[in-house]
């Protein structure tokens, strides 16, 4: 039984709407019975069965944002296209609100999967997925496990588990850092089920202090103003339940990726402060079909709108050949 959702029917989105395209809102739901929405593109004109791709992220974003402008795009293209909310996100359902996992969020790929193959006028056998930013990380754990994804795509990708674990350029990979953060968040679990309630971290940093890192900056200049803020981002607004990132200190999601046999792009720029979690993941990945695309010049928001820089050709391109 699926949970009812309420979906906004108005164009709510921080990109404008395409004329080339039909755009519908859809549900799906995944096997922890957790209920999805989504924004469904589709070519206009389109005849037969066409090649599909589920389109996810970034992380602690919704579907109004980057990925809607990825799934919209590649629907001019000619694909049959989803932008979906996580689970526990945005119009998506779930409780509590606002909390990740690694695994929940690879089996929400999953889901969109199983939705695309049964549309009438989808080609079951060529379903793709496009991951952006921390859910570049979850795509590429998708790809491993799941062999109906026929081409992936990963972009400015974050891999969380990593970044949790072992801080930002694994500055923080020890053990005692590691102990310190367990009993923090434990600590504010005993907290949270005294309260009834989840304790937020707090989303982008706003006001942003004079001295914050070029990337917090960055991700100001995407989630707090005009250019990409939408009501329901965790990001823009309240962020992530304190306790969301427990799991992603133990569960590295990355494990597997040398086994996958399906093909995969992945894109960064190469200015981003980001780009080593792609050039790491990239190192793992085996077979000729595995590609590594680096934008010159280009900081990790540059890869969630900016339409003169993400190289949606070369994608539409990757897929087309990837999901003959």
């Amino acid at each position: 039984m699926e949970e009812k959702l309420v979906l906004t029917e108005e164009w709510d989105k921080t990109f404008p709407k395409s004329d080339k395209v039909g755009h519908r809102k859809v549900t799906f739901h995944n096997r922890y019975g957790i209920t999805l929405a989504a924004d469904l593109y589709e070519p206009k004109n389109a005849e037969g069965k066409l090649a599909a791709i589920a389109v996810c992220g970034p992380f602690g974003a919704v579907k109004e944002q980057a990925s809607g402008l990825y799934a919209q795009t590649m629907a001019e293209r000619g694909f049959l296209t989803i932008a979906f909310d996580p689970s526990y996100t945005g119009e998506s359902g779930g409780q509590p609100r606002y909390v990740a996992s690694p695994d929940i969020n690879t089996e929400d790929f999953q889901a969109a999967v199983d939705f695309l193959s049964v549309q009438d006028n989808v080609d079951p056998e060529k379903i793709g997925i496009i991951g952006i930013c921390g859910w570049g990380g979850m795509a590429i754990n998708a790809a491993a496990i799941d062999t109906r994804i026929k081409a992936s795509v990963a972009s400015t990708m974050y891999d969380m588990t990593r970044v949790n674990a072992k801080g930002y350029f694994d500055a923080e990979d020890n053990e005692d850092i590691r102990y310190s953060k367990r009993k923090a968040l434990n600590a504010q679990r005993t907290e949270d089920y005294k309260n009834g309630s989840y304790a937020l971290a707090g989303g982008v940093v706003d006001p942003l202090p004079e001295d914050a890192p070029f990337f917090v900056k960055d991700y100001y200049d995407y989630y707090k103003t005009e250019r990409g803020y939408h009501k329901r981002s965790l990001n823009s607004n309240g962020g992530w339940n304190v306790t969301s990132s427990l799991s992603f200190l133990n569960m590295p999601i990355l494990r597997y990726a040398g086994e996958i046999r399906s093909a995969v792009l992945i894109i960064h720029g190469d200015k981003a402060h980001s780009c080593y979690f792609s050039r790491d993941a990239y190192a793992m990945l085996k077979g000729n079909n595995k590609e590594l695309m680096l934008i010159p010049g280009a900081v990790h928001t540059d890869l969630y709108d900016r339409t003169d820089i993400i190289p949606f050709d070369k994608m539409a391109d990757f897929f087309h050949k990837y999901m003959k």
